[in-house]
């Protein structure tokens, strides 16, 4: 139960585009928090008097989420490049595509509860395509009848001599050879094996800070959609588009850099140098504008901000089931889709 409200915190977190060090300092600022809070209840409510005169009971009593550990990685598989940080927790193993197994060196910060507000450390690989990332609980290495040591050793042997199979395999020889007959604690084994996202697949645009290179640049990422085979979505992106690099334009600082990233759906980022966010907002009937990020709301699946050394990405991601309609032609009411983006951006 306790795990399952960790993990539903870490869900939260991580929907925020936060980096690995940030997500694990508010987590660890939210365990110290969940145990004062029940240590306070417990406190307060006499029915427990009883077991507050037997201080062993009454700690027994309380779900202490103290001492939990955790390890957080954020890969970007167009850079190949991931993210690792910790709290008290076991390091990731890496197998590389020749077979060497290694324990990177990331830097390990104290348990959740116990961090005391300190800043958090973290490790940057760049990892070739092919390669293994392995996380595990220490249950998977505690046995009465060897020390750590020797278990991580035993790890990296059975990793470096498996590595040539697919991660499924990879898991069941890890299990045979490193798990005891009986386990003392809870094992998770996780492998991951990464890819790169090929330049084929990734466009990108530098915009100048001027009104009128909207259009261009909207232009030139609807003819890249058209290439890649998205058309089905051309229209939805380029209104999501041009909001987003015209919000940029106006309120946003160089340099200003569009990018489409073409995976399993499509991708639309638009960064700048600055690093305050915009936010949804309800407009009223006679306002003007404030009303394009809440339809690109309702256009993209998903949608958000992620903060950058240098400023922020504003990013929207759609599916090619998401297509919106383009307007109807023929009809007095009907604009052509220029027209209509041309007056998107006045909003």
């Amino acid at each position: 139960a306790t795990m399952g409200r960790l993990r539903t915190a870490v869900t939260n977190f991580s929907a925020l585009d936060l980096s690995p060090d940030e997500l694990l300092v508010h987590l660890d600022e939210l365990v110290s928090r969940i145990d004062s809070d029940e240590r306070g209840d417990v406190q307060g409510a006499g029915e427990f008097e009883g077991l507050l005169r037997d201080g062993r009971v009454a700690r027994d009593s309380i779900a202490n989420v103290t001492g939990a550990s955790c390890l957080y990685a954020l890969y970007d598989p167009v850079a190949g490049r991931v993210t690792i940080a910790r709290a008290g927790h076991p390091g990731p193993a890496l197998i590389l595509p020749d077979g060497t197994a290694t324990y990177p060196d990331v830097p390990v910060s104290p348990p959740l509860g116990l961090g005391d507000g300190m800043p958090v450390e973290t490790l940057e690989l760049e990892l070739p395509e092919g390669s293994y990332l392995v996380l595990y609980t220490d249950g998977l290495l505690e046995d009465r009848q060897r020390d750590i040591g020797e278990g991580l050793d035993l790890l990296r042997d059975t990793l470096a001599d498996s590595a040539g199979h697919g991660p499924e395999a990879l898991c069941t020889a890890v299990l045979d050879a490193v798990l005891s007959a009986r386990p003392i604690d809870d094992v998770a084994l996780l492998v991951a094996r990464t890819r790169l996202l090929g330049p084929e697949h990734v466009a990108e645009w530098e915009v100048p800070r001027d009104p009128a290179a909207v259009g261009p640049v909207r232009a030139e990422c609807a003819a890249t959609l058209e290439a890649w085979g998205l058309g089905d979505v051309g229209y939805t992106a380029e209104l999501i588009l041009s909001e987003l690099i015209t919000n940029a334009v106006r309120y946003g600082s160089p340099p200003i850099r569009v990018r489409l990233l073409h995976d399993r759906g499509l991708i639309c980022e638009v960064a700048d140098g600055s690093s305050t966010a915009p936010h949804p907002r309800r407009a009223a009937a006679t306002d003007e504008g404030g009303r394009g990020l809440f339809l690109v709301a309702q256009l993209a699946s998903r949608w958000g901000t992620r903060y950058t050394a240098r400023g922020k990405v504003i990013w929207a991601e759609l599916s090619p089931q998401e297509a919106t309609p383009e307007p109807a032609v023929g009809t007095e009411a009907a604009d052509s889709t220029d027209d209509i983006l041309d007056q998107w951006e006045s909003i």
